[in-house]
């Protein structure tokens, strides 16, 4: 018998022994409703090993067993061995995405309680509250529950379902939540477009309890924001970008400056801004409803600014308007929505990010700062840089990197899962 043949025996062996199990054990006993198992083909075990959580199909070699759609598997090396647990859906390039890589854990209501506790500890641990009252609760892969991902809104909590693994046990992870928390009432925004690589439509509602109010209003860092759960851009707030507000809007950053807050949505940056005392703020988005609501949020905080404006229209046809009229300010903020979202939009975002700085340096005053930002994830850091520099070179303008930013703590990056530091930001001062 030849080496090759060999293996093959072998595999069938365990094959037939781990069908032999699944018959002996009933769903709930030990192997916890394990429907069947992924063999991954030799030599690509490494990423699990160094617990990276995604299991993309070509690194698949065969499925044992009849595993539905959201169902658990093990996850087995080439020669055999157990790496992980994962639940799993073939529609999706990412075929398995792992739980656990332990043996002895199974894949039933205590796990999921258990993550969510730790998740809700770390959050407790950051004392934000009650300054803020609107933080991510649980961030997906990097929480140890991939797919899931939960806001807190005051007494309102917001689900994101991104998978089908987690979509399946929706219903039971609504009244984890519901019973860890006691919120006022949960709402499904699952209306993202990354549902449809893994089969599902997009859905939104009531998940359990109360709708929220038309004029809820939640604190960050003291300030009020109002925000619409059912109908705002995300889970109601760009939430990930708490910090970076705070580090762009120092007194001694934006005192007295006039400021160009590009994708300003409801105002948050210059909100923070207002708050430090800066001079003339325009604000530019897409949405009137949002500008609307961003005017809103100052009187909300007392403020009066008539100087300030509210500028509805496509940020880079106002940017070339600008730079043909020779409008300068003293600070500008870019924060766009994500222009890449798989590897063949890279050089397009590319594109479009280079464009965007470049017009924005421009409009520059000397020694005036430039915070800029990607939530491409795609667009790595070091990518993001070049296309800056790049930018700056063809504005003919100095820069100099004062801060790298990146998302808020309650949106923790997972050490081994590079792909959850997907927010990236520079403060820059230009000459």
């Amino acid at each position: 018998m030849t080496v090759t043949g060999r293996t093959d025996l072998v595999d069938a062996m365990v094959d037939a022994l781990w069908l032999s199990l699944q018959s002996k054990y009933a769903i709930g006993d030990f192997m916890d409703s394990i429907a069947g198992k992924l063999i991954l083909k030799r030599g690509r075990e490494k990423p699990v090993l160094n617990r990276h959580p995604w299991i993309f199909s070509g690194a698949v070699a065969r499925v044992v067993g009849s595993p539905v759609p959201g169902d658990v598997v093990d996850v087995m090396g080439g020669d055999g061995k157990f790496l992980a647990r994962a639940y799993y859906n073939p529609k999706s390039q990412i075929q398995g995405r792992i739980l656990t890589w332990d043996a002895d854990e199974p894949i039933d209501e205590p796990f999921w309680r258990r993550r969510m506790e730790r998740a809700i500890a770390g959050r407790a641990a950051l004392a934000l509250e009650p300054a803020t009252t609107a933080y991510r609760l649980i961030n997906a892969e990097s929480d140890g529950l991939p797919g899931l991902v939960v806001d807190k809104y005051g007494d309102y909590l917001v689900v994101q379902c991104l998978t089908l693994g987690i979509d399946g046990r929706k219903e039971m992870l609504v009244n984890l939540l519901a019973d860890l928390l006691q919120p006022a009432g949960i709402v499904e925004r699952s209306d993202v477009s990354v549902r449809a690589k893994e089969g599902l439509p997009e859905v939104k509602g009531i998940a359990w309890g109360d709708a929220p109010p038309d004029d809820l209003v939640i604190l960050e860092n003291g300030h009020k924001f109002g925000v619409d759960l059912l109908a705002g851009h995300k889970t109601g707030l760009y939430l990930d970008q708490r910090a970076n507000r705070t580090a762009v809007s120092h007194p001694y950053l934006v005192a007295g400056k006039e400021i160009l807050n590009v994708f300003a949505y409801t105002g948050g940056f210059a909100l923070y801004a207002a708050a430090n005392g800066a001079g003339p703020i325009v604000n530019i988005d897409s949405s009137i409803e949002a500008l609307e609501q961003a005017e809103k949020n100052v009187a909300l905080n007392g403020w009066e600014r008539p100087s300030d404006e509210y500028i509805a229209g496509d940020a880079f046809e106002i940017l070339r308007y600008y730079r043909d009229e020779g409008t300068q300010f003293d600070v500008v903020i870019l924060d766009p929505p994500k222009f890449s979202h798989s590897r063949r939009d890279v050089e397009r975002a590319a594109r479009g990010y280079k464009d965007l700085n470049w017009l924005a340096l421009r409009l520059l005053r000397p020694g005036g700062l430039l915070a800029t930002f990607s939530c491409s994830g795609r667009v790595s850091a070091d990518l993001f840089q070049k296309i800056v520099f790049g930018a700056a070179v063809d504005a003919g303008r100095d820069a100099q990197i004062l801060q790298r930013l990146g998302q808020s703590p309650d949106h923790p990056i997972l050490l081994t899962f590079p792909e959850s530091a997907y927010l990236k930001g520079l403060l820059c001062r230009v000459w």
